[in-house]
């Protein structure tokens, strides 16, 4: 993993620290360009944004339902089982590897929940676990095979993909779903909406502990003379950030309130990119993703991180899937089908993670599956042909990793000047 200097010396070797974001005497042209530029340990989520903002306002031009607050509303309870396999897919990217099962397994254990919950009649909370459990179990073994016997994880992974439906099918017998009670816990995953004065509340706490963190982080860094945001820029951050949770929170309660599947998929958004930039866990995870070999020789445990990249990318499938099952009330053969694994891995990729590890951002994961899920719900709303939406997720991707790869080149470039 590359390292830039975070601090240039005066001709009389007094440390000066230099930042990342907006400097005094900037042009205002040169700031906008500052806050929108690629920075080296990671990536700048504003041209995404931007892109998200294009989406919604293409789709509300061509359809004044798109941004209906009843639409949102189910917009993001679309959206949220697969943005949480998405989550898991950015952790193993992170990693340098790819997992091409995450979809099979949240299909394997919503099957599996359904089985337990419906058939053994097992109490629901218990069967969440233990469904989540076995796609730990799934990921901790394909992990462990790629690992230690060195076989790529695409093979490893796509075996474990053409398996699971195997196993899918055979849980099901001669049954296509296992319907879950219209009212029981299950079911309450999806169907449940906070009150207005939670979800306010929330956002409140959420924004003052974002800002408190942000701003501790920076004061840190400066004291210790390393490289750190302008502060102009980090206050406009946390400003649109506030508007932003504001602004979702208004639209939810207008319709029925903060879905807590939502609340639940930015939880785990959150706790894991806490997890990927403050812990030791995700610094090593990054360094491998950065140079394998290079981790090794700094002593890191690079096979017991691949093993735990893979085991928590497994078990965030099998949440998703839980997900997915409550909103449908059902586990069905057909779970997991269809686009969901190229949603997950777009929306990743979309959101600006690399394919080659070492670089990227949990909240890509967030962003990314709130395009890949505009974009299918607005062609919903069109009622253009499942080809159309094909295509043109297809070409979105595409756009990405050639913006991505552009991107790279220029941060490569303006490293060696």
């Amino acid at each position: 993993m590359s390292v830039q200097s975070a601090v240039t010396r005066k001709p009389g070797g007094t440390p000066v620290p230099t930042t990342d974001g907006p400097r005094a005497g900037r042009s205002g042209g040169a700031w906008i360009r500052a806050l929108f530029a690629r920075r080296p340990s990671g990536i700048n989520l504003a041209p995404v944004l931007l892109g998200l903002v294009v989406v919604c306002v293409g789709f509300q031009t061509a359809n004044s339902n798109f941004l209906t607050p009843w639409n949102l509303t189910n917009l993001s309870l679309q959206v949220a089982s697969v943005g949480v396999i998405a989550v898991g897919v950015v952790v193993i990217l992170l990693l340098g590897e790819i997992d091409l099962s995450v979809a099979a397994i949240s299909g394997f254990c919503g099957a599996v929940l359904g089985v337990l919950n419906v058939q053994l009649g097992w109490n629901a909370w218990l069967s969440i676990v233990v469904a989540v459990s076995v796609g730990i179990a799934i990921g901790t073994f394909q992990g462990t095979v790629v690992t230690y016997f060195r076989v790529p994880a695409f093979v490893i992974t796509l075996a474990g993909l053409i398996g699971l439906q195997g196993w899918t099918l055979a849980l099901f017998g001669d049954r296509t779903a296992i319907n879950f009670d219209y009212d029981g816990d299950v079911a309450k995953l999806t169907a449940t909406f906070l009150s207005p004065l939670a979800g306010w509340l929330i956002a409140i706490g959420a924004t003052a502990a974002l800002a408190y963190f942000t701003l501790a982080e920076r004061a840190r860094l400066k004291a210790a003379g390393l490289e750190h945001s302008d502060l102009r820029t980090q206050v406009l951050k946390l400003v649109g950030i506030a508007v932003g949770l504001g602004g979702a929170v208004a639209v939810f309660n207008r319709d029925r309130g903060v879905p807590l599947a939502v609340f639940i998929f930015v939880g785990i958004v959150v706790v894991m990119d806490y997890v990927v930039r403050q812990t030791r866990f995700g610094v090593r995870l990054l360094a491998i993703g950065g140079n394998a070999e290079a981790a090794r020789r700094a002593g890191i445990p690079v096979q017991r991180i691949r093993i735990a990249a893979f085991a928590i990318g497994s078990g965030l499938a099998a949440f998703g899937g839980v997900l997915a099952a409550s909103r449908l009330i059902a586990a069905t053969t057909q779970s997991g089908a269809g686009d969901t694994l190229i949603n997950a891995i777009a929306a990743a990729v979309i959101g600006g993670t690399s394919l080659f590890g070492g670089r990227g951002s949990v909240y890509s994961a967030l962003v990314g599956i709130l395009i890949i899920g505009s974009i299918s719900n607005g062609m919903d709303l069109l009622a253009l042909p499942s080809a159309a939406k094909f295509i043109i997720t297809s070409m979105v991707l595409l756009l990405a990793v050639v913006v991505d790869a552009i991107a790279a080149r220029g941060s490569r470039s303006q490293l060696r000047e």
